[in-house]
């Protein structure tokens, strides 16, 4: 697999290049040079698949011969231990669970594909590898457990002080070992600056060996991927041929792979972005002009990003086409009230709890399916448990939430984490001190 920069398609590097160093050194984000064509027998036929096969076949299609076909299956079975069910609430609106992870949200398929990865790539070398990661509510937490005692790394996860909400901040700040938690006084942009600004400091990449576990990094995205197909073998499996993915959308990665997967030839009818008051996305689609803003906090806060990182990557696959890109995503906002409603609608219509984020991708699916009636099947991504938003829940919601098992353990575990303002001096001062 090779790769290229966004800011320069002349750039070639290596798969293993790409995940160590997250970001090209002119600050571009990497992308697949070819993006392969799967079989179109197997997409047929995918419904005879498990979740594994089918990742399996997906991530070797990307990664070519960079992991040997055995070695990826090991890497595959270990970091896929989990289902990623849907579950249809009627006959043609369903919702794809992905928190049945360890850290109940869907980025625990990122994390840990990407833990182990870099786990392999790491084998034969001594130096510490340092992992930053930047992180709006559930990014930390599955990255903090995807490399919790992977030997030979680090990982330091910087958050927004006072805007993740209460199981988010224990899943990253309760580990220990060789996971790290600075909380920021500032936004999650200002987290995510702090880190990229790191990776582009000559003099901090000589003294320390960093990479990123933000869905920045490929290895991130290539794993998302794969609840795409196994959503839509799922669907096959009942006799439906025609999806709407609607997404909840802050930086990007999560849809973004969604679109990676129907340039594979995953047959999609079309894809909605949801997303919070912060619009960025939505007012660039509808009016070509792209002005990001500083990020508002809001119930869901996992996406109150003000420029989302990964839509170059989604303008890059597309070639930079505003029709292109109009033809195949829309994109809605909604407001935190609007967002409350929805969790309401979804409770007393389906008896379904469902968190802030998932509540503004059924809102999206809606929107759409208003304006676009036919026959075909609505999935909605439901990216996180509701467990982990008591705060941003009605109350009387809320009671019918049923704990996964070990997430009522996380309070009682003491607070591991160092305050940090928003200034790069300082964090280059801790990263140097704390190697």
């Amino acid at each position: 697999m090779r790769l290229y920069s966004t800011n320069n398609k002349d750039l070639s590097v290596s798969f293993q290049e790409a995940v160590f160093n997250s970001l090209p050194q002119d600050k571009g984000l990497y992308m697949p040079e070819h993006i392969p064509a799967l079989d179109p027998l197997f997409i047929r036929n995918i419904q005879q698949y498990s979740l594994q096969e089918i990742a399996l076949t997906v991530a070797t299609a990307l990664i070519g011969d960079d992991i040997p076909k055995a070695d990826l299956k090991k890497i595959i079975d270990d970091a896929i231990n989990f289902d990623a069910p849907v579950k249809f609430l009627d006959s043609k609106t369903a919702v794809l669970e992905l928190f049945h992870g360890p850290s109940y949200a869907f980025k625990d398929f990122g994390a840990r594909f990407m833990s182990r990865v870099m786990g392999y790539f790491s084998q034969e070398d001594d130096k510490l590898l340092d992992v930053l990661v930047a992180t709006s509510g559930d990014t930390g937490g599955a990255v903090a457990l995807g490399f919790l005692g992977v030997e030979g790394t680090r990982v330091t996860i910087l958050y927004p002080k006072g805007k993740v909400s209460k199981v988010q901040e224990e899943q990253l700040t309760t580990n220990g070992q060789n996971i790290r938690a600075l909380e920021v006084d500032g936004t999650f942009d200002d987290c995510q600056a702090l880190v990229k600004q790191a990776f582009n400091d000559t003099a901090l990449n000589q003294e320390l060996r960093l990479t990123s576990a933000n869905s920045i990094n490929i290895a991130r995205l290539i794993p998302q991927t794969f609840y795409y197909f196994w959503a839509y073998a799922q669907l096959k499996s009942q006799g439906v041929n025609e999806v709407l993915f609607s997404v909840p959308s802050g930086n990007f990665g999560n849809i973004g792979a969604g679109l990676l997967a129907y340039k594979m030839g995953l047959p999609v009818k079309h894809f909605v972005a949801g997303t919070n008051v912060n619009d960025t996305v939505p007012r660039f689609l509808t009016s070509g002009s792209y002005d990001p803003k500083p990020s508002v906090q809001t119930l869901a806060n996992a996406m109150d990003v003000g420029n989302p990182s990964n839509w170059v990557r989604i303008q890059d696959l597309f070639d930079y086409d505003l029709e292109k890109l109009r033809q195949t995503i829309t994109s809605y906002t909604y407001d935190d009230q609007e967002t409350l409603v929805a969790m309401r609608d979804i409770f007393e219509q389906y008896n379904y709890v469902a968190c802030p984020h998932t509540a503004i991708a059924y809102l999206a699916a809606k929107s759409y399916q208003d304006t676009n009636p036919g026959e075909y099947a609505s999935i909605f991504l439901s990216t996180a448990h509701p467990c982990k938003f008591p705060e941003g829940i009605d109350a009387d919601i809320f009671s019918a939430v049923q704990y996964p098992e070990g997430a009522e353990l996380l309070a009682d575990k003491p607070k591991l984490a160092e305050s940090l303002a928003v200034n790069y001096d300082d964090f280059k001062d801790y990263l140097l001190k704390n190697k």
